[in-house]
């Protein structure tokens, strides 16, 4: 019994540090290149911000959601334009969802992301069906 509990106390303790890596790789791989704030209001009116990461394509950024969705995107769709803030540069924009750019924007997040991008799909879905959010200017 007691060869029992300190083989179960092992395997308790090489999950958890197994799980404290993970952690701590996934915010590595997602705050290690540029990352936008994006502020938006919920359904109370109060603003939440949420930290996302952005590519650039013909002068405009983009931003992506997984196909199905987000709490962030959902506070997207309820308002009529939201706040980034791009390296220290705040800035209302107004957002339109372009499917039609899904290979190419996935493209740009994975060449500037490299294998955070692909570590983050893997941990929460491949990218297809995800959709781009473009942030137009207002």
């Amino acid at each position: 019994m007691a060869l029992l509990i300190k083989v179960l106390k092992w395997i308790f303790l090489g999950l958890l540090v197994v799980g404290v890596v993970f952690a701590g790789l996934e915010r590595l791989a997602a705050e290690r290149i540029e990352v936008v704030e994006l502020i938006a209001a919920n359904e109370a009116g109060e603003k939440r911000n949420t930290r996302l990461w952005v590519v650039d394509d013909e002068g405009l950024a983009y931003l992506r959601v997984g196909a199905d969705g987000s709490g962030w995107h959902d506070r997207i769709l309820m308002n009529d334009s939201v706040t980034v803030v791009r390296q220290g540069v705040t800035a209302q924009y107004r957002v339109q969802a372009r499917p039609e750019k899904s290979a190419r924007i996935n493209a740009f997040m994975q060449q500037k992301y490299t294998w955070g991008d692909t570590l983050i799909g893997l941990m929460v879905g491949a990218r297809e069906g995800s959709i781009p959010l473009e942030l137009q200017p207002l």
